[in-house]
C-alpha cells in the first residue's frame, strides 16, 4: 500500500478486489466503499510508453503485461500453436482471417522469433494486405486479441464485478466504462441480470422459479457514450461507453448464479 496524502493506492487484480477492500478496510479502520469505478482496458500512458509493449505504432518489447509477472505477449505468439493462436485473435479481437494471420506468424517465427511489436506489426499488416485507406491499422485486433489474453481481462473483469456487488455498501454507485464490445458485452450482461432485466422465456413454456431478488437498480439506459466534441478533442474517448448501477441492500447472489 502507499500513501499519497487522503489517497491509498492499492496494486492488485479486479478479482482480488473482496478480499483486499476487507483487509485495507480493517488496517484502516474505514467504512466499506460506496463507490467503486472501473475504467477497463490499456490507459493512454501504458500506450504511450514503448517499453511496455502495448502499441503497435511504437518500437517496443513484445509485453503487454499490466503487471510484471506471467507469461509475455511474446511468449504467446512464439509458443502457443496455429490453432490456439488463431482461436485467441478470433476470439479476443474478433480477427475475421484469424487463421491466415496465425499461420503467417508460425511460419515466420520458425525463421526468427517475435520480440519487438514493430516487427510483428509488420508482419500482421502484410498477412492481411495493408491498410488498404482503412481508418485503424491491420494490426489493432491482434495486439487487443494478445493484450486481452496475456492479461485474462475478461475473467478479470467478470471476478471483479462480481467483488464489487459483495463490497459496495446498498446505495453505492458502480460505475464501468469499456472500450471494445467483448468487456462492454460482460458488463451489459452482468447488470441486466443483476437488476432482474433479462428475459423471462418464452411465453410458452412454463413459468421458471423466480432468482435472487436484484442487487443493483439501474439509473439510466442504455449506455452512455462520448459526444461527438468530446471523441473529436480525445479521439481516444470515442469507443467508450459508460454504464452504471446502484447497489439494493438484497444479498450479494452467488458467482455461479
Amino acid at each position: 500500500m502507499r500513501f499519497y496524502g487522503r489517497l491509498r493506492v492499492v496494486e492488485s487484480r479486479f478479482g482480488d478486489m473482496a478480499d483486499l477492500t476487507q483487509t485495507t478496510l480493517a488496517d484502516l479502520d474505514a467504512k466499506p466503499p460506496n463507490g467503486i469505478v472501473f475504467d477497463l482496458g490499456v490507459s493512454s500512458m501504458q500506450l504511450d510508453q514503448a517499453e511496455r509493449g502495448f502499441s503497435f505504432m511504437r518500437d517496443g518489447p513484445l509485453d503487454m503485461r499490466m503487471g510484471s509477472d506471467g507469461p509475455t505477449a511474446a511468449d504467446l505468439v512464439n509458443g502457443e500453436d496455429a490453432e490456439e493462436l488463431a482461436r485467441i485473435f478470433f476470439v479476443y479481437g474478433e480477427e475475421h482471417r484469424s487463421r491466415h494471420v496465425a499461420n503467417v506468424i508460425v511460419s515466420r517465427r520458425a525463421e526468427q522469433p517475435f520480440t519487438r511489436t514493430l516487427d510483428l506489426a509488420e508482419v500482421v499488416e502484410k498477412a492481411l494486405g495493408g491498410r488498404r485507406g482503412a481508418p485503424t491499422h491491420p494490426a489493432t485486433r491482434v495486439f487487443q486479441a494478445l493484450r486481452i489474453a496475456v492479461n485474462a481481462e475478461l475473467q478479470e473483469l467478470e471476478d471483479g464485478l462480481h467483488a464489487a456487488e459483495r463490497a459496495l455498501v446498498s446505495g453505492g454507485r458502480l460505475v464501468v466504462v469499456t472500450f471494445h464490445s467483448l468487456e462492454d458485452r460482460v458488463v451489459k450482461t452482468f447488470l441486466a441480470e443483476r437488476a432482474g432485466k433479462t428475459p423471462s422465456g418464452s411465453r410458452h413454456l412454463p413459468p421458471t422459479a423466480a432468482g435472487p431478488a436484484p442487487s443493483f437498480s439501474l439509473p439510466f439506459k442504455p449506455m452512455r457514450a462520448a459526444s461527438e466534441a468530446e471523441a473529436k478533442a480525445n479521439p481516444r474517448a470515442r469507443s467508450a461507453k459508460l454504464r452504471a448501477a446502484i447497489r439494493t441492500d438484497a444479498a450479494p447472489w452467488s458467482a455461479a448464479a
